[in-house]
């Protein structure tokens, strides 16, 4: 895609939605879904439907990530293309914001630079939760400024039923660092984006695994003609 893409203009407010709220007395709160979103999938928009059922969230901003860290020297779609999958894919959930604020940052994808940008635009009183994989987790203490990501966000790690939580557990007990983490159980992290990639570029259906405009965008760009490398699951700036 060559550009233009923009958030739906009647979501334009919700920063300011988002103040009204935390004025109200009652606190605000915001979940971040960062990733790659290459191509976004339903195991990211039942997670995040599930964290706003289970930790009340107000909204969920999904955040497709501009140059993500751990990608460096690997094919990613282009940013224009990810965002408008994205966009596509929440467009009929009031409760979901596709955001450009990665994308459009220059240099490499940090999460704790995120937030703080985060931070700085919203009104005090809005709480983060940063939902990632529970499999990140594990290695969220090595990411870049792991403790401002600790003081800024909770951290919400998203497992598919009969993970072992434990590694996770571990990882964050001895990190040293004040994590405060909430974890979801997700049925549908069976699935994955590099399995969609997979199979778009073998020609078989990805019907039911994304939504039908991700779908249409995907077919109409000839996106994924040769399968991608496989990622690590929701790392800093994956998925």
């Amino acid at each position: 895609m060559s550009g233009g893409a923009s958030e739906v203009p009647v979501r334009e407010s919700w920063e300011g939605l988002l103040g009204v709220r935390a004025a109200s007395g009652r606190p605000a709160r915001l979940g971040i879904m960062g990733g790659t979103f290459d191509p976004i999938h339903n195991g990211h928009l039942v997670t995040a439907q599930q964290a706003m059922d289970d930790l009340g969230l107000d909204l969920v901003l999904f955040m497709p990530a501009g140059s993500p860290a751990f990608k460096q020297g690997r094919h990613v779609s282009s940013a224009e293309d990810r965002f408008a999958m994205t966009l596509l894919a929440t467009a009929d959930n009031p409760g979901f914001v596709a955001s450009r604020l990665e994308i459009e940052r220059e240099g490499i994808t940090y999460t704790a630079d995120t937030l703080k940008e985060l931070r700085r635009r919203l009104p005090e009183g809005v709480e983060l939760y940063f939902i990632t994989g529970a499999d990140a987790i594990i290695d969220i203490v090595s990411w870049h400024d792991a403790g401002t990501i600790a003081t800024m966000a909770t951290l919400v790690g998203a497992t598919r039923p009969g993970y072992d939580l434990e590694w996770a557990k571990a990882a964050i007990d001895g990190s040293g660092i004040g994590f405060d983490v909430r974890y979801l159980e997700v049925p549908a992290l069976a699935i994955s984006s590099s399995y969609l990639r997979e199979r778009a570029s073998s020609g078989q259906s990805i019907r039911y695994l994304t939504k039908d405009s991700v779908i249409g965008y995907i077919e109409k760009h000839g996106l994924y003609a040769q399968a991608g490398e496989e990622a690590a699951p929701w790392g800093e700036g994956a998925s």
